[in-house]
């Protein structure tokens, strides 16, 4: 730190209004501004969230190959297939240090949007279709990140889950589906690892951009969830700079030449932004810059070797064997064909923002070889531009595939079919893919698909291949993880974090996706992902959560209880009936049977990971927290758990359910003030006014049927479609109709008497 750097802490009131406003707003694209007369330095954000894309020299945002070599880790599609959060520790551990050794003070990411549709185009930066597995993920990446002294920046914050239109469309959401399903995992990271700072998205939620939301920016981020960092815009976000100011932005991000800066004096000076608020953005700034000053001495250079290590552990983690008859693991000497462009030309990260330059590439085909002590053949069998003569390339596969023991088929998405800035119009592999695959098929039924894919793809050949491997994209060392887990020399734990559709037209978003005229309406609801297939029974490729082993693994029986903060503790003995050392997933599903709100069938609560020595065996602990059980209550507008008999499921899979058991959880008590809308059933619910309502209900039954004797009142009493009908019978209604016994007046006294007792 310089002699000035104490002047980082200083008040606004030490600043001018033009150098308040600069501060709030880029330098150039990717360097906060600096104020020399006060000893405020400049620091720097750059591109991540799966390695550092810093560039050489340059600040276009268009010069995104023209990076620093970086380490390349497996973006989070793959990551996330761990469900290892100490996986996702020591990877953003390293991210962390790689940024500082690059004198950049945070890194924007990670990604913890929601997979919504499989058409995403950025899916690949994200973790999961289920918040509790995005959140618990994000959060592990952003204490690894931040434990160096570099900060995170969580994004993007929030219902950006598309690429068409991004920066203008309205995610058009209901507030149970918002809170509980896009929100989530947003509010594990925030209250769990405390990011520096939060990236807003681009596009507008329920009408409104997020860049000048005060619900979201303010009321929820801040106020409810008690975020005290740094707002900082997508880059190129802020539609109305003085807006954003005043609903929570601190800056904007990048560079508008002054033009919004002085938007911002203006406003102060007409009075039409309090100059409070920028002089909270600014203090945000400054806690940034103080927090960025501070950061602890990193010895360099880098570890490339080290960290190139690591990326090969955390891809041989991310990879999910989906199938396996037996042909897996290969033995050494096996002869194998390998077939596919991929094998030699790896696709091992997304286009866009995060595209990195990596410190070294590893190919599959040579880590095989490495492996091997058979003969390895390999041919491309297509080219990842289309170009070439199909039927040429396709006959030399079929011939290395037949003279082979096993043919491998690398298979996946061209890089342009997968970006930031657009979405897919489907899920198929290439045509000329899939027409190879059947002729190797047909040359040797021994063929083992390896995929490469930012997002899942249909599968069409599943049945008729004994083995797929889900490859994802894995970073920089992802070839040589491939063939770890070909020869079992990692024996394979990834679990699916999004599950993989028969067909597009049955995915939840299917029809109310993209949108139109700059609306894309949340029309599935809360039944997102796995929640969707499974509350419509509908059949899938592979389920939520799915993922095989070299071994078997037994669960016994699962106890639950509940701890005194409410939590619930899960525990399950897992035991490895195999041959070989693994590693088993073990997920905590509940419901609520005969809730009162609409439920998926089951929801993911919890996960943790057991490492079993073959015929050992070691008893999982998960605790489901009692916050997680909670559902978005849309009248008394805050969380709210109900109480009840929940079914809490051990699992292999959401549809794997290995044992079961049900435990009490008290609810919440809730307690909304009883109005003239309110109806006959709720008055009757509420303890002070409903002996008061049962007690002049059979009067008032009789003259609302229009009777005269005891007929009406025992119709009211037994007649269980009268019943359900008045129990939604606002109770203010009731004195527009004649005969009836009570007064508006009478109804409004009792109104008024159950409040205040209640």
């Amino acid at each position: 730190m310089t002699d000035n750097a104490t002047a980082v802490n200083e008040t606004p009131a030490g600043l001018t209004l033009e150098e308040k406003a600069s501060l709030t707003s880029g330098a150039d694209f990717w360097t906060t501004k600096a104020i020399e007369r006060v000893g405020v330095p400049s620091i720097m954000m750059t591109d991540g969230p799966h390695g550092l894309r810093k560039q050489r020299g340059g600040n276009d945002h268009l010069g995104i190959a023209d990076s620093v070599p970086a380490t390349c880790f497996p973006p989070a599609a793959g990551l996330g297939s761990s469900f290892d959060p100490e996986l996702a520790r020591r990877v953003g551990e390293a991210l962390g240090v790689e940024s500082a050794i690059g004198d950049v003070a945070v890194l924007l990411g990670p990604g913890v949007n929601i997979k919504r549709s499989p058409l995403c185009g950025r899916n690949f930066e994200y973790f999961s279709e289920d918040p509790i597995v995005s959140g618990v993920m994000g959060a592990a990446l952003v204490r690894g990140i931040q434990s160096t002294g570099a900060g995170a920046s969580l994004k993007h914050f929030a219902a950006n889950n598309q690429e068409t239109d991004r920066m203008r469309v309205s995610s058009d959401v209901d507030p149970r589906p918002l809170r509980e399903i896009y929100l989530r995992g947003f509010q594990r990271v925030v209250e769990d690892a405390r990011p520096w700072t939060v990236m807003c998205a681009y596009n507008r939620i329920n009408g409104v951009y997020a860049s000048e939301n005060p619900w979201l920016l303010t009321r929820v981020l801040r106020e409810e969830w008690g975020f005290t960092g740094l707002v900082v815009s997508d880059w190129g976000a802020v539609a109305d700079r003085v807006a954003s100011l005043k609903a929570g932005l601190d800056l904007e991000m990048p560079s508008s030449g002054g033009r919004t800066d002085a938007q911002v004096v203006a406003a102060v000076r007409d009075g039409s932004l309090d100059e409070d608020a920028l002089d909270t953005a600014v203090a945000r700034v400054l806690d940034l810059v103080r927090k960025a000053q501070a950061r602890p001495a990193v010895a360099g250079p880098l570890d490339v070797e080290a960290h190139h290590a690591l990326a090969r552990e955390a891809a041989g983690r991310s990879i999910v064997l989906l199938k396996n008859d037996g042909v897996l693991p290969l033995a050494r000497d096996t002869r194998v064909a390998v077939i596919g462009a991929f094998a030699a030309r790896p696709r091992y990260q997304g286009a866009g923002s995060s595209l990195i330059n990596p410190t070294r590439l590893d190919t599959a085909i040579d880590e095989i070889r490495a492996l091997s002590a058979g003969e390895v053949t390999y041919t491309a069998g297509f080219t990842l531009d289309g170009t070439g003569d199909a039927a040429a390339l396709r006959d030399e596969a079929v011939a290395a595939a037949s003279s082979a023991e096993v043919a491998v088929v690398f298979l996946g998405l061209p890089a342009a079919e997968e970006s930031e800035g657009y979405d897919r119009d489907h899920i198929d592999l290439p045509a000329a893919q899939l027409r190879l695959l059947d002729a190797v098929v047909a040359a040797n039924p021994r063929t083992v698909v390896v995929l490469s894919n930012g997002g899942v793809v249909a599968l069409p050949f599943r049945d008729r291949v004994p083995a797929i491997v889900e490859g994802w994209l894995l970073g920089q060392a992802g070839g040589g993880a491939t063939a770890d887990v070909l020869f079992g020399v990692v024996n394979p734990s990834g679990k699916l974090t999004e599950t993989i559709p028969l067909r597009l037209a049955d995915t939840p978003s299917y029809g109310n996706f993209p949108g139109e005229s700059g609306h894309v309406r949340y029309g599935e609801g809360l039944l997102v992902g796995y929640r969707w297939y499974d509350a419509r029974s509908i059949e899938v490729a592979y389920p939520f959560g799915h993922g095989l082993s070299y071994t078997t693994f037994r669960y016994g029986d699962a106890s639950v209880s509940v701890r005194a903060g409410g939590d619930v503790a899960v525990t399950v003995p897992v035991t490895n009936t195999g041959q070989v050392t693994g590693r088993e997933v073990v997920q905590v599903y509940t419901s609520l049977p005969g809730s009162a709100v609409q439920r998926a069938p089951r929801e993911l609560k919890a996960f943790a990971s057991v490492a079993l020595e073959p015929g050992e065996t070691a008893v999982a602990e998960l605790v489901v927290r009692r916050a997680d059980l909670a559902y978005w209550d849309v009248s008394a507008d805050r969380w709210v758990v109900e109480g009840g008999e929940y079914v809490v499921e051990v699992a292999a899979s959401s549809r794997d359910v290995r044992s079961a058991v049900t435990v009490a959880v008290t609810g919440d008590d809730v307690r909304l003030p009883l109005t003239m809308d309110s109806s006959i059933g709720e008055l009757l619910a509420h303890p002070v006014a409903g002996p008061i309502v049962r007690q002049a209900m059979s009067g008032m039954a009789d003259d609302m049927m229009g009777g005269t004797d005891a007929a009406g009142a025992s119709m009211m009493a037994h007649d269980e479609g009268l019943r359900r009908m008045l129990d939604s019978f606002p109770i203010g209604r009731l004195t527009a109709f004649p005969g009836v016994p009570v007064s508006r007046e009478q109804i409004e006294g009792l109104i008024a008497m159950a409040n205040a007792q209640g």
